[in-house]
């Protein structure tokens, strides 16, 4: 008896890296700082190239990022800078690079702040999960006015690379925003609930 393929979102491509991060973390609420701060610093690397680039990398960037650890990139100075623009396993952007690590000092702020990131960050959705049910790819929005906030919020904070379209692929891979498109199995599972 043949078995029927799960469907899923459009973006979530045959590449088994696509498929685990949409199948276990895409949309799913995560409430971890380290891994917040990593998926912030993954998706302000991701600016302007595909997310496969990312996540063929994402081993790479963990192991340049010590674990994402935000005190210890927050530490980081001119020479951690020079050896994360040499090392082939991430993206070499010097700006990226650099707001990375400005990135680290003002998430560390947040934390101190807020006792949190997760607990600031769950505020711009009202500490729950947005569902929008999208019908389709073409239904989902490059932003939208919670991203706007978000944006806005961390750029008055010291933050880059988080414009608001930035920030709702961050929503999306964090869980704020749950976008998977009606015909996905991750959104029939969730309705089933």
């Amino acid at each position: 008896m043949a078995t029927r393929e799960k469907q899923r979102c459009g973006w979530a491509t045959k590449d088994p890296l696509y498929v685990a991060y949409h199948d276990a973390e895409w949309g799913k609420p995560l409430h971890d700082d380290q891994r917040l701060f990593e998926l912030l610093i993954l998706e302000g690397a991701q600016a302007g190239l595909a997310w496969i680039t990312i996540l063929r990398k994402r081993e790479a960037y963990r192991r340049a990022y010590r674990g994402f650890d935000p005190a210890k990139v927050a530490r980081f100075g001119a020479r951690d800078e020079q050896r994360l623009l040499g090392d082939a396993g991430i993206v070499r952007n010097r700006a990226k690079v650099a707001a990375s690590v400005v990135n680290a000092r003002a998430f560390l702020d947040v934390q101190r702040e807020r006792g949190s990131f997760d607990r600031y960050l769950w505020e711009f959705v009202g500490g729950k999960p947005i569902r929008r049910h999208p019908r389709a790819l073409a239904d989902v929005p490059p932003h939208t006015p919670e991203s706007d906030a978000l944006s806005k919020d961390l750029r008055k904070r010291g933050f880059k690379f988080v414009g608001s379209t930035i920030c709702y692929a961050f929503m999306q891979a964090t869980g704020l925003v749950d976008d998977h498109v009606a015909t996905c199995f991750r959104a029939n599972r969730r309705r089933r609930r």
